[in-house]
């Protein structure tokens, strides 16, 4: 299995509305793709950072050609629309990585 991880830290007063939007538009649209079985949404609570609120969101794919897919043909589509709702009210960081246990 394969974690493809997007940390997020987003500005605290619209923190509470961008994980509804997250969980209620963003999540059910990446899952539909096809390319992840499953989605976690966490909240980072160390480091305490008073700039902003930090989630990581660990979609699961079945394998890496799943996740290459997404890459390849939806991740910048998916990347615009939160920056066209959001702007530059949040950062993120990927990273994937390979489930070995």
């Amino acid at each position: 299995m394969i974690i493809y991880n997007v940390t997020i830290k987003v500005e605290s007063t619209i923190a509470a509305e961008w994980v509804q939007w997250l969980q209620t538009e963003h999540i059910p649209e990446i899952l539909a793709t096809g390319c992840f079985e499953d989605a976690t949404v966490l909240h980072l609570l160390e480091p305490v950072d008073e700039e902003g609120t930090t989630y990581a969101v660990q979609y699961k794919a079945k394998d890496i050609i799943h996740y290459e897919r997404y890459i390849n043909q939806y991740a910048q589509n998916m990347r615009n629309k939160g920056f066209e709702k959001w702007g530059n009210r949040f950062i993120a960081f990927r990273s994937l990585m390979k489930v070995i246990h």
